[in-house]
């Protein structure tokens, strides 16, 4: 399987003499290439292939590149891939309708090859930025996921589609958010005016889903953060991560909330000394030397979660 953002370059059109002349020129240009005759063929060689970019005629027979290019921006997964328009059609309207579809550029035929080359390579280096910025996203282990103004999903990371999956017990395809995420998504961005404070808690069979509105990307980006509430969870995490016992995984939540020996002796209604004697026993567990590393160990584990 070829990797992402290897300069493969998907060149779509229906005419042979076209594709041919294009995918040449291209691996003159020093780019991998790949032609492929229709827009069905398209969607199909994309999971496999993973182009960097999409060079697509906008009119072929069967699927037509417009609709081709809508179908893979509603793929999370391949939304943030370039498309590149070619068309004999001239008109403002065909233009306006190819950048509706999700395209970032629009050739007109007959091609100027350089041209084409040239902003083949601008929009290259554009994807790979944000490539970058989604890997660091990934790697951050945070689940976050854009959408537009309607709550139709942008994308998402992978932590996001796996905790949603957990939650509704079935694997998430393609843009299959439940209703009720995105009626959630919807009312968030109606209050506008509380971007960065606004959430929302939502219901899923056993479990809850919390979505919170971080900010706008731009006229028509939103971002979100999900994640599953801890709400009393705190100790079963703390146990299961660091093997303590019942009584030493609660203690330890006193402890990273603040509270004194005292504090969690009347809390739990266990006497000073076996506090002290469960935190001889978190300190070694933990291989810290004090209350505050303790702390900032569970703290850390804890929002892990969230």
């Amino acid at each position: 399987m070829m990797t992402a953002f290897a300069d493969l370059i998907m060149v779509v059109d229906d005419d042979l003499e076209t594709r041919e002349m294009l995918t040449a020129a291209l691996e003159q240009a020093g780019l991998k290439a790949i032609g492929v005759p229709d827009g069905q063929g398209a969607l199909d060689l994309v999971e496999d292939m993973r182009p960097s970019l999409i060079v697509l005629d906008a009119v072929m027979a069967g699927l037509s590149g417009f609709d081709t290019c809508r179908r893979l921006k509603a793929d999370p997964d391949h939304a943030h891939l370039p498309v590149i328009f070619i068309t004999g059609l001239t008109e403002t309207e065909h233009v306006v309708e190819g950048l509706m579809a999700g395209g970032v550029d629009y050739v007109t035929k007959p091609v100027v090859l350089d041209e084409l080359i040239a902003r083949i390579r601008v929009h290259l280096s554009t994807a790979r930025l944000a490539h970058s910025a989604r890997v660091a996203l990934d790697m951050a282990g945070r689940s976050l996921f854009a959408t537009d103004a309607d709550g139709l999903l942008l994308w998402r990371t992978p932590q996001a589609a796996q905790l949603l999956s957990n939650l509704i017990s079935t694997t998430l395809e393609r843009a299959e958010w439940p209703p009720a995420l995105v009626d959630h998504v919807r009312r968030l961005i109606a209050k506008g005016s509380e971007v960065g404070a606004s959430s929302s808690l939502i219901p899923f069979g056993a479990g809850q889903l919390e979505i919170a509105l971080l900010g706008r990307g731009g006229p028509n980006e939103y971002y979100f953060r999900m994640s599953e509430p801890i709400g009393g969870r705190e100790a079963g995490i703390l146990k299961a991560a660091l093997g303590l016992t019942v009584r030493e995984s609660e203690v330890l939540v006193w402890i990273s909330s603040g509270k004194s020996n005292r504090d969690i002796s009347d809390i739990l209604n266990i006497s000073p000394r076996t506090v002290n004697k469960h935190l001889e026993q978190i300190f070694t567990k933990l291989g810290v030397e004090n209350r505050a590393a303790a702390a900032a160990v569970a703290t850390r584990i804890v929002a892990a979660q969230s």
